[in-house]
């Protein structure tokens, strides 16, 4: 890691997963397990819409959503835990090879004969719990494996997989699906899966933080993250120490319930308005990777304290999410594709502005517990709201929950706006400015997407 010492700005222009490694290998780990967990996701919900649920698709692919998210919350304080008393890379490698091996047994008995619908659902589960213990310790260990000068750009390119999965899993799924049948993406997912295993076996963590844990001599930040937390508080605690990063989850939290059943709404729209195939299912989803990962590069360069910029995104992104219900049908596809591009453009600026913040704000010693407990706050109102959006798919018209994902947003907007007005303490502004001077310049020299994990 010399190459991210103390050389100034040369050093910097060289993206950071080139210049360092180790990082460069655990992020191509995370981009690979991202996009397998993201193209069955999308590819299973587009098989249960459009070949296997019938009348019920719409309550079939909201429970296959919610099955999906559950992991993320109730096992976040076994996840703290784990990663908090385990070394990264074995969590990390083993996690990616559990998911590897579950997805490989589905590809088999998927191939040789249709599962019971119990099966996906079983699969789904388990894969979604591996990458909820995989996401929250590789945020984790970004300080361990990076200096502090490069967090933000580290954060960055974490954070990227999200964008990165959207596209290439979002996009293969659907397409999969029409040509191989649920076979051949799980089969695909297992592939992913198995070469992200690997991958993190043949890359080294840095030894010192397990040594200064095991010598009981806290000199250095590092060893004090990794080592801190097996003493840690109760995750309550952290939270009831950070009032107003609390307050903001809270308000992603309420905006998720709105925002994150686009993943029932346009298979839905898609299906029963368009009448198309899962190619403009793979189009839309896209366009929503693709728009994240232009919000996350430029996001970074919009002024304004992060609350104002995050409550004007979420204004814009209601807006985006209920254009599609007022158009007519012939320009219904390309109004959703605008739509779902703009819609991801927010949310790579909001995590542009709050991922970092939140990486400087929070204590180390509290950082497995916080992460832990932020997935499983954006992603605690996903599965009902799957379930509520999925329900209403079979009894309203996509159109219609088009426009109610748009007025269910706009009070959130409000309500952030608010919080920023009233709370925002000195030091959020302190260190947001750090933050987006850092991110434009990983922005200059690479691809840098921070969407806030919208409870996927």
């Amino acid at each position: 890691m010399t190459a991210t010492g103390a050389a100034g700005a040369p050093a910097r222009r060289t993206p950071l997963v080139l210049r360092n490694r180790r990082f460069g290998a655990v992020w191509t780990a995370q981009v690979l397990t991202q996009a397998a967990g993201r193209m069955f996701q999308v590819g299973a919900v587009w098989w249960l819409i459009a070949h296997a649920a019938g009348s019920d698709r719409g309550l079939a692919s909201g429970a296959f959503l919610a099955v999906s998210t559950l992991p993320a919350v109730v096992l976040a304080p076994l996840v703290a835990g784990l990663i908090a008393r385990r070394p990264h890379r074995a969590v990390l490698g083993v996690s990616a090879a559990v998911a590897g091996l579950v997805a490989l047994g589905t590809a088999a008995w998927t191939s040789a004969t249709t599962p019971p619908a119990l099966v996906t659902y079983g699969a789904a589960l388990v894969l979604a719990g591996c990458q909820a213990v995989f996401d929250p310790c590789l945020t984790t260990a970004v300080p361990e494996l990076v200096e502090d000068a490069d967090i933000e750009a580290a954060t960055g390119f974490e954070l990227a997989t999200q964008s990165l999965a959207g596209l290439a899993g979002g996009l293969l799924g659907p397409l999969v699906v029409d040509a191989t049948g649920l076979a051949g993406v799980v089969a695909g997912c297992a592939g992913a899966y198995l070469l992200a295993a690997a991958v993190i076996g043949v890359t080294r963590f840095p030894a010192a933080p397990a040594a200064a844990a095991t010598a009981d001599a806290p000199t250095t930040d590092a060893p004090t993250a990794d080592a801190a937390p097996a003493a840690g508080r109760p995750l309550r605690r952290i939270l009831a120490e950070l009032p107003f990063i609390r307050r903001v989850l809270l308000c992603f939290t309420a905006a998720n319930v709105f925002t994150t059943a686009v993943f029932v709404v346009m298979p839905l729209y898609t299906r029963t308005v368009l009448h198309a195939d899962g190619s403009t299912v793979a189009a839309l989803e896209a366009a929503l990777g693709a728009g994240t990962l232009v919000g996350s590069f430029t996001g970074g360069r919009l002024p304004g304290a992060p609350t104002a910029v995050g409550a004007g995104c979420l204004a814009l992104m209601a807006a985006a999410l209920g254009l599609p219900g007022l158009v007519g049908d012939r320009a219904g596809q390309a109004t959703a594709v605008g739509s779902m591009a703009l819609a991801g453009w927010c949310v790579g600026v909001i995590g542009v502005r709050f991922v970092a913040l939140f990486q400087r704000m929070v204590p180390a010693e509290d950082r497995p517990g916080f992460f832990a407990v932020m997935q499983a706050l954006l992603g605690a109102t996903f599965p009902v709201s799957s379930l509520v959006f999925g329900l209403l798919g079979d009894h309203l018209p996509a159109r219609t929950l088009c426009l109610v994902q748009a007025v269910g947003v706009l009070p959130v907007a409000a309500a952030l706006w608010w919080t920023g007005r009233r709370h925002t303490p000195a030091t959020d502004t302190d260190a947001d400015a750090g933050a987006a001077t850092t991110t434009v310049t990983a922005a200059a020299t690479a691809v840098s997407a921070e969407p806030i994990g919208g409870g996927r």
